[in-house]
């Protein structure tokens, strides 16, 4: 059959159109620019290829180098399977609406008599014979942005491909609440699909319909569309509308999850204005899609007109106007009568899904101590006290551990604890890693960077509370745990032959770094290690890393593919690069577990751990949803930020907003060879049951956790952070009272801070005599300062009652919250005083963390004072410690001397002053013995003065020693000299008043 809008072909030949007689065909230009152009598009494309495949085929290779490849060819096959489903059923709607409309078209050519000129036949005679490929493109192109859609949705139909029960039933439509976590976000989108596929439809549909002569605009209204444009575009109308009801009634259940402006849930004009009015619309919906069907018989347009019309009126009084003449009119003067049943839901639901409803709540109730003892009562109480801050020490550790200025330890230091002696210790720990940024500029080389400058070597401990192994008093220095002097062992002395201290994988690591030697070739990565391999004393000792981990990188394919992927082409050309070689890459611990578990939000704080030699960083993982039925939602990272942590950089899932959280998984990652583990520690959580079933065997049962990695786990503090967010609107059952506000609480503000809250602390608290590792917070009343109540989780994984949160509630209003408390310290005149020194010299005071403390019948408030000299070479140094204690202020160069200062206002244990009373004795005290008691003291010769020039000659003496180990290389030696000699000086100055 011909195509009618063919035109005859003209003959060529003799009788073909010929060429005027003497005219010369034009030139031809060159080729070479064309050629040119198409080679440079053919590498512009060949590369682009090559660099994803790269990206694939590299990350593949990680995958599989961490033993979670299963975790990739899971994600790969849903993406894949989603993207093909997807994308064919878009493809084939479009393809078919095109098809249909062309096949159907009316029988037109140009110049048709009887039919007006629509200016639209170039176009049909230049489409006409191509519209095979036209339908093709227009198919292909929408498939492939439909496909690519659906692959971000891998999920949603994972959890709904394996939904789970929860056991609790929403109060409104009794649905269980896995129904709202699993199953309808998918066919929400399932939905919006269908829905984008009668929209395409329909626009294919019409265009094609135009540009044949289905649709003419220009005809009478009776003729403007054939009946088969009509049959088509009534058919898609109508699959759109029916569709929008199968929306609207799915948007019913949204009810019970969407943010009011109270609370999330359902409320009053939801109940009663919004539910209604999605029903009704469905309904009017419904009969919209029958108008739209039977309109492919009757062949007029004013019924469905009418039906539209009808629905789009009704969706603006019912879904609009209803629902605001009911808040403002029935809500807005009565909110407690009207909200109060639904607010107390919300508060059930929020209680539940953050595990505020199994919190302990008492009044505080102390037993008072006694006017005879209190001094060493307290001192026994308080001897766990935390005065090593985590973030003021970061610089200490820093400057005195470090060894080579290119190892460093992280900002905020980390928490744990250790039994040392038969006795649980608060230790506070970094790693000391990598900082290639410490390199000298010159040394900074491709070489050097990714081949010799690989890893970070072993932690550095101190005890938090400033007293030493044998935990019998406090120091006046930093007492150090694990360090590079000999007799800083405490942590790897648990372990006979000591631990694996190389840290291939950490916090600090470099982008990436190639290891491995051959067999016979010398270890060229540089090491701290004791057994690594050194020539002589004077060269820097090196080693090769042997662990599991890593991607070998041996063959020239690989090669080019990671050199492709960090464009650089010494991967490809470095003589360093060989058979035996790896790539170590991606080792963020943070980031690792979230690549071979995405479906976790991991906890912002990683922290390291020895454990059975090795050192292990431990996270903890959250499965978090925004869908629990009525349950409070707010921003996870507005939960969780602190005066430590003011940026999360959370990966949350699915959204920054949640209103469900639980800690579901414990994971570990080997600081040396990089081995991931998850381990199940919620197993009850139903979100965890279902992404075990999507990813089977990735998650190992709590039951397998080792003993040893058990004694340090510990609560999470961003769990504890949400919940103390929460808590403290929801620690209030009673609608009527949560409403008014005023048993509201608030989190403190840092005391030296602005705006940001003070972050909870882990300490050793005293409970019925005995010490337990927990997590602790306070809360105070809104603009008053005063504090309401204390918060404590039992942070021991061990302990029978982990995780158990308790709240003292004080009975009144009368004690002081931490910025008072802050504020009477700073203020007090002998804290004044004895700071005088240090404010009008070349020294810094930096607050450490303000420490809340329930001892006995009160609240104690401890908070360390580091001074720091203005020098880039020092660091800062605990010099007093502050306590407020009964409404007392004392001061302190430890802490039993500050609490004694507190309780009477003297310390025997400070030094005495060097000026005489005011009014000397006019007669001895006692009579002169016959004899010498003892041996006679020799006076110093000169006096003060002589006393002050010996000081400041050991002092020289102390930094010319100290000169000395830093030109050695031995930075351990040159801190500790450094401060001998620091401390000598202030012996001096204090001697010259």
């Amino acid at each position: 059959m011909s195509n009618p809008f063919d035109r005859p072909s003209a003959a060529s030949g003799p009788d073909g159109p010929q060429r005027p007689t003497g005219q010369r065909p034009p030139p031809t230009g060159s080729r070479r620019p064309g050629a040119l152009v198409i080679t440079a598009i053919v590498l512009v494309l060949a590369f682009m290829l090559l660099s994803g495949f790269a990206s694939f085929w590299t990350e593949r290779l990680w995958f599989q180098s961490v033993d979670y490849g299963s975790v990739f060819t899971t994600l790969l096959l849903t993406r894949i399977g989603l993207f093909f489903v997807f994308a064919g059923v878009m493809a084939a709607t479009v393809a078919v609406s095109m098809a249909a409309a062309y096949r159907f078209r009316p029988v037109l050519w140009p110049g048709m008599p009887g039919m007006p000129d629509d200016g639209m036949d170039r176009y049909r005679q230049v489409l006409a014979p191509r519209m095979t490929w036209v339908i093709a493109g227009a198919a292909t192109v929408m498939g492939l942005f439909a496909g690519g859609s659906a692959t971000g949705q891998w999920r949603s139909y994972s959890l709904w491909r394996h939904s789970q029960s929860f056991g609790t039933k929403d109060p409104y439509f009794n649905k269980d609440v896995g129904f709202y976590v699993f199953d309808l976000p998918f066919w929400h989108y399932v939905v919006d699909y269908v829905m984008a596929l009668a929209v395409v439809g329909l626009l294919a549909v019409v265009l094609v319909n135009y540009l044949f002569g289905g649709i003419r605009l220009s005809a009478r209204p009776g003729d403007r569309l054939t009946s088969a444009a009509q049959i088509q575009v009534s058919a898609l109308l109508a699959l759109f509308v029916l569709t929008k009801a199968v929306d609207y009634w799915l948007d019913r259940f949204d009810l019970v999850t969407n943010s009011g402006s109270i609370f999330t849930g359902m409320g009053y004009t939801d109940d009663n204005a919004v539910l209604p009015a999605k029903e009704i619309l469905a309904g009017i919906a419904v009969v919209c899609a029958v108008l739209f069907l039977a309109n492919i018989w009757r062949r007029t347009w004013l019924l469905p007109s009418v039906g539209v019309a009808l629905f789009a009126l009704s969706a603006i009084i019912l879904g609009l106007i209803v629902p605001s003449v009911v808040q403002a009119i029935r809500v807005n003067p009565n909110v407690p009568d009207r909200e109060g049943p639904y607010l107390e839901r919300n508060i059930e639901a929020t209680r539940q899904a953050y595990m505020l409803d199994q919190v302990e709540e008492e009044q505080f109730v102390g037993t008072p101590l006694g006017v005879d003892g209190r001094l060493e009562a307290l001192d026994g109480i308080t001897s766990s006290v935390p005065l090593v801050d985590p973030k003021v020490v970061s610089q200490t550790f820093q400057l005195q551990q470090q060894v080579r200025p290119y190892y460093s330890v992280g900002d905020v230091l980390d928490v744990d604890r250790y039994e040392i002696d038969g006795k649980d210790r608060a230790i506070v720990l970094g790693v000391r890693e990598l900082d290639q940024d410490g390199i000298a500029e010159d040394n900074q080389t491709w070489a050097n960077l990714r081949t010799v400058y690989t890893h970070g070597n072993g932690v550095i401990a101190a005890y938090a509370n400033q007293r030493p192994e044998d935990d019998e008093r406090q120091s006046l220095n930093i007492q150090w745990a694990e360090g590079q002097e000999p007799d800083q062992d405490a942590l790897s002395s648990l372990y006979p032959d000591g631990y694996e201290s190389r840290v291939y994988y950490g916090e600090m690591s470099p982008t990436y770094s190639i290891v491995g030697s051959r067999p016979d070739a010398k270890p060229i990565e540089l090491d701290l290690s004791s057994d690594a391999d050194a020539e002589d004393e004077n060269q820097d000792p090196s080693t090769t890393y042997a662990g599991e981990g890593g991607v070998p990188i041996g063959n020239v394919f690989t090669k080019l593919l990671y050199a492709v992927k960090y464009s650089e082409p010494n991967l490809l050309l470095s003589g360093r690069v060989h058979g035996d070689s790896k790539i170590l890459y991606d080792r963020n611990p943070r980031e690792m577990v979230e690549k071979v578990a995405p479906w976790l939000t991991v906890d912002t704080d990683p922290y390291p751990a020895v454990i059975d030699g090795r050192i292990q960083w431990i996270l903890d993982g959250y499965t978090v949803t925004d869908k629990y039925p009525g349950s409070q939602r707010e921003s996870l990272e507005t939960m969780t930020a602190d005066a430590l942590q003011d940026d999360t950089g959370f990966q949350t899932l699915p959204t920054d907003e949640v209103n469900y959280l639980r800690n579901s998984v414990k994971a570990t990652v080997d600081a040396y060879d990089g081995t991931v583990t998850l381990y199940a520690w919620d197993e009850e959580d139903p979100i965890l049951k279902a992404w075990e079933e999507v990813f089977p065997d990735v998650v190992q049962p709590r039951a397998d956790i080792p003993d040893t990695l058990l004694e340090h786990l510990r609560y999470p503090e961003d769990l504890f952070k949400a919940q103390r967010y929460q808590y403290q609107r929801y620690h209030v059952t009673d609608a009527q009272s949560w409403l008014e506000g005023s048993e509201r609480w608030e989190a403190p503000k840092d005391p030296q801070a602005t705006d940001t809250l003070q972050a909870p602390y882990r300490l050793f608290t005293d409970q019925d005599g005995n010490q337990t590792w927990s997590l602790t917070s306070v809360y105070v009343w809104p603009r008053r300062d005063k504090l309401a109540a204390f918060m404590e989780v039992d942070s021991d994984a061990t302990s029978g009652t982990y995780g158990q949160v308790s709240v003292k509630e004080l009975p009144d209003e009368g004690t002081d919250g931490p910025r008072l408390i802050a504020n009477n310290l700073s203020t007090d005149d002998e804290v004044r005083d004895r700071l005088l020194p240090y404010t009008n010299g070349d020294a810094d005071i930096l607050y450490g963390n303000l420490l809340t403390l329930p001892v006995t019948d009160d609240f104690m408030y401890v908070q360390p004072l580091y001074t720091r000299r203005q020098n880039e070479s020092t660091f800062p140094v605990l010099t007093f410690v502050l306590v407020s204690y009964k409404g007392n202020v004392g001061i302190g160069t430890t802490l039993t001397a500050a609490i004694e200062d507190s309780l009477d206002g003297s310390s025997s244990s400070e030094t005495p002053t060097e000026e005489p009373t005011e009014t000397p004795t006019e007669s001895p005290s006692a009579s002169p013995s016959e004899t010498p008691t003892g041996e006679p003291t020799t006076p110093v010769p000169g006096g003060t003065q002589a006393q002050i020039r010996d000081l400041l000659q050991q002092a020289e003496e102390k930094f010319s020693q100290a000169d000395e180990a830093q030109r050695n290389g031995n930075s351990v030696k040159w801190a500790r000299l450094m401060e001998e000699g620091r401390q000598l000086i202030e012996e001096a100055v204090q001697l010259a008043g």
